[in-house]
């Protein structure tokens, strides 16, 4: 399923509605290039779960993880780009993730611990400068068309 958004407010916009069909053991997987939009993404999920759209939203790229409290539970963001290997993941509260709600960038750092039924996102660079492309992956096809009722762009 691919969308195409015409800007980071259409991305946001993307992210609060996808924040709507989530549960507790769901895993998004975010890949992309730099730049794609996956950071624009997880910020605005983030802070539509949290009811709170000023909630500050660092990147973790240094701390590797960012658990949030939010009103359907916890979440934890992950940004894998300097993980070392995939046994690290168990240092970052990997198995306690995988039962709450994950956001996970560079997903492929995670190896075969990643969640079988992730959905993926995949972000790419639209024709103009704003424009971003974002296709879906990974959940049942019931599942894939529930989302679509989730967004509303």
């Amino acid at each position: 399923m691919l969308f195409t958004l015409s800007s980071p407010e259409q991305t946001a916009a993307f992210a609060a509605g996808l924040s709507a069909c989530v549960r507790q053991g769901d895993c998004l997987a975010l890949t992309g290039p730099l730049g794609a939009g996956k950071s624009t993404f997880a910020r605005a999920f983030l802070r539509a779960l949290s009811h709170d759209p000023d909630l500050e939203v660092p990147s973790p790229s240094f701390s590797l993880v960012q658990p949030y409290e939010t009103s359907v539970g916890m979440v934890f963001h992950y940004d894998l780009w300097r993980l070392s290997g995939p046994d690290e993941l168990y240092e970052l509260d990997w198995d306690e993730a995988c039962e709450a709600i994950m956001i996970v960038e560079w997903p492929e750092r995670a190896e075969n611990l990643l969640p079988a039924q992730a959905l993926h996102l995949f972000f790419s660079h639209g024709q103009d400068e704003e424009e971003r492309h974002i296709q879906l992956e990974g959940w049942p096809e019931e599942r894939l068309h529930a989302l679509k009722d989730c967004l509303v762009l």
